[in-house]
């Protein structure tokens, strides 16, 4: 069976980043305002095919008993790769024996040479030890030769059958969804609804809107980052447990890509309010009250944030002049990575600056309640 991928080159890594989320997030756009009547969906057809196919993950989910024909194929494959386990270890101590063989063979010849007696027995000794070594390598081979025809086999057969079901797929989809009977929903769990922005008119009112929109979509972006590391997992544990080819990337892409996420992501958690807040008196304030207690902690928050982006710049600066990448194996590219602390930092001094716009209109217009009201 040959390699699923060890090495991910570095361009996959990166337009992965860009493309998977505009995909994703245009996917969701675009049914978004549709209602979901709980039946088989032509994408979920697909992404069982392209990640589980090989059990047959597709056709289950469209109720077809096909799909146990892939669940032999499978256990071939995996058959044939206990035998390619086996073997390869066989083959690795037979290589041993041959060179061990070998080398007496020749050191007791000069040494017979010389009238060692010794050397001479040592010699009659080695060669039918060679001769078996030779023949346990050649067992060796031979049975790693048959596992992974036997893996070819049962994987060429899957792929051909995959490759079937990927043109097969809209019409089983339009079948299924004609028989499948409308599913009984009890109850609606109540989704998250954001609060709309205040109407905040002039120039001001339009500069937080387009900061608003501009750290949302990114946030949103970025937050599919998340579904694609569920992927890259996936892909590792298939190719490290089940075809025994371990990847030298998923781990560092993710914990890279994790990092990133969060950086991007801070100025759309603060835009919905989601950071951690002790708000003990906080909460019992009205909303000019709040909005003055922003105003006044907003001074804070621009310290804080200023430092974090000129520490932030002279990191990312010097790993970009620098070239850096990553002491692994893998040496992927650091400087984006680090290029994502200012990046964030603007952010979130952009979400800041709306931030106070709101505020600021708050205090102007909200109401003030009566003593006693």
């Amino acid at each position: 069976m040959p390699s699923i991928g060890f090495v991910l080159p570095h361009w996959a890594f990166w337009s992965s980043l860009v493309i998977f989320p505009l995909i994703a997030w245009a996917m969701v756009a675009r049914t978004r305002d549709r209602p979901d009547d709980g039946k088989a969906n032509l994408f979920l057809a697909y992404l069982f095919w392209l990640t589980a196919g090989f059990l047959g993950m597709h056709r289950f989910y469209l109720k077809s008993l096909w799909g146990l024909v892939y669940l032999p194929l499978f256990v071939v494959v995996i058959y044939g790769g206990h035998l390619f386990s086996q073997a390869r270890e066989e083959l690795s101590k037979a290589r041993q024996d041959v060179e061990f063989a070998t080398r007496t063979i020749d050191r007791s010849k000069a040494a017979a040479g010389r009238g060692d007696a010794a050397a001479q027995r040592r010699l009659a000794d080695s060669e039918p030890k060679l001769v078996a070594a030779r023949t346990a390598y050649g067992h060796a081979a031979a049975q790693i030769d048959r596992a992974n025809l036997v893996m070819r086999i049962a994987a060429g057969v899957s792929l051909v059958l995959l490759l079937i079901d990927a043109v097969l797929l809209p019409g089983m989809v339009r079948r299924a969804r004609a028989t499948e009977p409308a599913p009984v929903i009890s109850a609606v769990e109540p989704h998250l609804v954001e609060d709309p922005p205040p109407e905040i008119p002039g120039i001001a009112g339009s500069v937080a809107r387009a900061i608003d929109t501009l750290v949302r979509v990114l946030g949103e972006l970025v937050a599919y980052w998340a579904v694609l590391a569920v992927f890259a997992y996936y892909f590792e544990v298939i190719g490290r447990y089940v075809f025994n080819s371990p990847t030298n990337w998923v781990h560092e892409s993710t914990f890279l890509m994790f990092g990133m996420q969060y950086m991007i992501a801070g100025a759309y958690a603060y835009r919905g309010e989601s950071h951690v807040r002790v708000d003990l008196i906080y909460s019992q304030l009205s909303a000019r009250g709040k909005a003055v207690c922003d105003l006044i902690g907003s001074m804070f928050f621009f310290i804080f944030i200023g430092t974090l982006a000129w520490t932030g710049w002279i990191f990312a600066a010097d790993a970009v002049h620098g070239g850096e990448v990553s002491f692994t194996e893998w040496g992927i590219q650091y400087w984006p990575v680090k290029l994502t602390l200012p990046v964030g930092a603007a952010l979130l001094l952009l979400q800041g600056i709306a931030r106070v716009i709101k505020d600021i209109h708050t205090v102007q217009t909200a109401t003030v309640k009566p003593i006693g009201a």
